[in-house]
């Protein structure tokens, strides 16, 4: 059994499986609508995640750029165009906040 609230259109606004102060009536687990609620709650902790990791895959991919640039293995010319002005942007933006001193926090580890 499911504690729920509905907003002023009769859609789930909240569900919890402990009782709470605001909660309007009850539903089944079985019940259509809680599966709903489950399934979108579930899909958007998953896009959720993937965009973290993709803010998470820009830093390294932007790292790498850097130490392949810094070696002379690519130019920032061999990029298309609007990649070197994104480039050029994120660095002066980075040189502003410090480098990439204080990227990593001291208590990750790991090769990146």
């Amino acid at each position: 059994m499911f504690y729920i609230q509905r907003d002023v259109y009769g859609q789930l606004l909240r569900v919890e499986a402990a009782a709470y102060a605001e909660a309007t009536g009850t539903l089944p687990a079985d019940n259509h609508e809680i599966q709903t609620w489950f399934a979108n709650e579930a899909i958007e902790t998953s896009l959720k995640a993937l965009k973290q990791s993709d803010f998470d895959m820009i830093r390294v991919l932007d790292d790498l750029i850097q130490v392949l640039t810094s070696k002379g293995v690519i130019r920032v010319t061999d990029l298309p165009i609007a990649a070197q002005a994104k480039l050029t942007d994120r660095t002066q933006a980075r040189e502003a906040l410090g480098g990439l001193s204080h990227l990593i926090n001291d208590e990750e580890t790991g090769l990146i």
